[in-house]
């Protein structure tokens, strides 16, 4: 799949594409709860603090997607300002393709543009997936976190 998949920035026409990525993702037991393009618009694509989200495209069907903020004053996650806070969502269908790494590579171009020091990935103790892609792409436990581990990426 990941010779012909577009990488792009979203757009606003994504929203259901993406929603259909989390309720995939919701599908396969690794997700709390499903979603709506609503939500996706409101949490991804027209937030204050957004540094970059960016898709994956194949044949026309969003297949997955990367969203990168930064930190603001009371997020959920904790996360210290001057930090990034990532969230990777591809279609259970996709993985292990290399979506993950070429969508991180523009999170992380956007990072460095962005003068961000850190980037957080807060990430279910349970979905064994997203554990194992961000530490393959150089992300590290930095707290106890009970049923969320929160890893942290350095950028230099």
């Amino acid at each position: 799949m990941d010779h012909m998949t577009e990488i792009r920035p979203a757009q606003p026409a994504d929203a259901e594409g993406m929603a259909e990525v989390q309720n995939a993702i919701y599908r396969a037991g690794l997700r709390a709860n499903p979603v709506d393009a609503a939500l996706v618009r409101e949490r991804y694509l027209n937030v204050e603090h957004k540094v970059a989200c960016t898709v994956a495209e194949d044949e026309g069907r969003v297949v997955g997607f990367q969203s990168l903020q930064r930190a603001w004053p009371g997020n959920p996650y904790n996360v210290s300002d001057g930090w990034g806070i990532i969230g990777t969502h591809i279609h259970p269908d996709a993985r292990r393709g290399g979506l993950g790494r070429r969508l991180f590579a523009v999170s992380l171009a956007a990072a460095k543009d962005a003068r961000l020091r850190h980037i957080d990935a807060s990430i279910g103790a349970d979905n064994s997936p997203a554990l194992a892609y961000y530490t393959a792409m150089g992300f590290t436990p930095y707290q106890e976190g009970g049923g969320v581990i929160p890893h942290r990426f350095d950028i230099e």
